[in-house]
């Protein structure tokens, strides 16, 4: 199997990466003196609760657990965008004293494999406490991200052939309104409803330049797909996550939208998620719930073709 060298930029990109950094934190200011209106879903009770943001919150944090995450073992495949499989994966998750943990690991072959953990509380209301994530090529660690949430730290290093670069950073963390990595679809499963019905809910991400930042990032509803997976046709909610990153920043790096597909009905599960792996610079790619040689763009229902074809 073909590695993958993933997230190497020349001196150019470290420096633009540098200035996103900074462009980031003007932003984060800015969304700092904003406000806004966010309405919830009803609760089991049937009240309907309605949540203002003051220049001081910032927004209202996810409400109550719809339906609450419990042991869970999967074996996702990742893909490139033409449908080329990558990795094998293994997906785990389990509750350990009221708290979730979830472990993802996806395997290329010749030693080259990723890593990502995840610990969220999710009573009385979903809130991410820890993430990391790691790459490993010919078994040695070439990139390594983390955030507590609960400190409001997160740490960076990174290896780029000749050295290691680190980088620890304070952070602005909002629980319940702050997520990494698969935190993002225990939110958007929580606030499916909301989002079908067309509202447009902004959280906050923490992403890597590869320095820590975190910038707001908006959660919309795409439409209803379908896809081929594993020999079937499945059909899937998308959803997008969008980084709100001013348009000076995007003249020097691009930065990427991610999707994700949900099943449905309720309760919602993980379907699909395409996006940059970790870093702005990185590759766009494909995580599929259900294993097979190759994958399949996602269709509109209306024009998916037939699978005999």
């Amino acid at each position: 199997m073909k590695v993958i060298t993933l997230g190497r930029g020349n001196g150019s990109q470290i420096a633009y990466a540098r200035l996103l950094c900074l462009v980031l934190l003007a932003c984060a200011h800015d969304v700092e003196g904003s406000s806004a209106k966010v309405i919830a879903e009803h609760s089991d009770n049937g009240a309907q609760q309605e949540l203002h943001a003051s220049s001081n919150s910032q927004g209202a944090a996810i409400g109550d657990m719809r339906d609450v995450e419990a042991a869970l073992h999967g074996f996702p495949t990742m893909y490139d965008l033409q449908g080329k499989k990558l990795a094998n994966g293994e997906f785990t998750q389990w509750l350990e004293n009221d708290l979730l943990h979830i472990n993802l690991v996806y395997d290329f072959g010749s030693a080259h494999r990723l890593e990502e953990k995840s610990v969220l509380r999710q009573k009385p209301r979903l809130v991410q406490e820890e993430w990391a994530w790691r790459e490993f090529q010919s078994g040695k660690l070439v990139r390594y991200f983390e955030v507590n949430f609960k400190s409001g730290k997160a740490n960076a290093e990174k290896f780029d052939g000749k050295k290691t670069s680190s980088w620890s950073e304070n952070i602005d963390v909002e629980p319940g309104r702050t997520f990494a990595g698969f935190g993002f679809v225990l939110a958007l499963k929580n606030l499916r409803g909301r989002l079908v019905d067309g509202q447009k809910v902004e959280l906050k991400g923490v992403g890597f330049t590869p320095k820590p930042r975190v910038c707001s990032v908006e959660l919309s509803y795409c439409g209803l797909e379908q896809m081929r997976m594993a020999g079937r046709i499945i059909t899937g909610d998308r959803f997008l996550i969008h980084p709100k990153v001013p348009a000076i920043a995007k003249v020097f790096m691009e930065v990427k939208d991610a999707h994700v597909w949900l099943t449905l009905p309720r309760p919602a599960g993980f379907l699909r998620w395409e996006g940059p792996l970790i870093e702005a610079g990185d590759p766009v790619l494909r995580v599929d719930l259900l294993t097979g040689e190759h994958s399949w763009p996602a269709e509109p229902v209306r024009t998916i073709s037939d699978p005999s074809k």
